[in-house]
């Protein structure tokens, strides 16, 4: 009777052990399956199609900014200097314009400018123009329009904070295309940061230039002068406007739930 106990608990463990041993593996291969779905999630990009479309409309927005802040820098039609026609001799007079980084005049004909203005001007008539670049950049020489030199510190400090903004405004950029290629909501807000602080530095840019101007004129009162910001002043006051707002925007896309849903509720969840 031993015997047959024996022989039949014999058979029966080779049975069980390989119950377990499939159990085992089976349990081993669905904890490594599983690991493999995490990493799969884990991996997967965070941006829906709704949230890549609302951050490239974002980088449009703040596209333009960049473009007019390098149209506005790059050019020299910040302020316009006209003096009155008084002034010069009966044939021609002498206008004036200059930005961060040259000045230019113009010899205009006086039959051309409306007799009913006083100065000489505008800019746009046909005429003899000459420009040279500010040398206090190279050698500390300052520059002499009509007697007056321009205040070499405020217009290095304004081109210091435009250079500083283009700076960050590329860097910006940079965050944008990083949250689109790799799909992670966390470089939206450096760009925020970026976009927003050198929207400020364009405007503190425009302050310290104007500031410059006054100091310009007050140099010298021996020929009075007129003064008109130009176009390239409106670039960058438009510009500086579309970077603040593309930094905000950048911000509330960072966030991690929708601001108009949390202001507005809709109107099932107030049912």
């Amino acid at each position: 009777m031993w015997s047959t106990f024996i022989v039949q608990d014999e058979e029966n463990r080779p049975t069980a052990t390989a119950g377990g041993g499939a159990g085992a593996l089976a349990g081993m291969m669905g904890v490594r399956s599983g690991g493999g779905k995490r990493r799969t999630r884990a991996s997967s990009p965070a941006l829906s199609e709704s949230q890549e479309g609302k951050i490239k409309l974002a980088f449009f927005v703040a596209t333009i900014g960049i473009t007019l802040t390098v149209l506005g820098v790059g050019t020299e039609f910040w302020v316009e200097l006209s003096p009155p026609k008084t002034n010069t001799n009966n044939e021609t007079c002498l206008a004036a314009h200059y930005g961060l980084w040259k000045s230019c005049s113009k010899t205009l004909w006086v039959t051309d400018v409306d007799p009913e203005r006083a100065s000489c001007g505008p800019l746009d008539l046909p005429g003899e123009s000459n420009c040279t670049y500010f040398k206090f950049y190279t050698t500390g020489e300052n520059t002499v329009l009509f007697q007056k030199t321009p205040a070499k510190n405020l217009t290095v400090t304004s081109a210091m904070f435009a250079i500083f903004s283009l700076f960050l405004m590329l860097m910006g950029s940079i965050c944008i295309i990083m949250a689109i290629s790799k799909g992670v909501l966390f470089f939206l807000k450096p760009a925020s940061v970026c976009f927003t602080l050198s929207g400020i530095l364009v405007f503190l840019s425009l302050i310290f230039f104007h500031q410059s101007v006054l100091s310009f004129l007050a140099s010298d009162h021996s020929i009075p002068l007129h003064y008109e910001l130009s176009w390239s002043v409106t670039c960058l006051g438009c510009a500086g406007a579309l970077l603040v707002v593309a930094g905000a925007l950048f911000l509330l896309l960072a966030l991690p739930y929708s601001p108009w849903e949390k202001c507005l509720p809709s109107r099932n969840n107030e049912i």
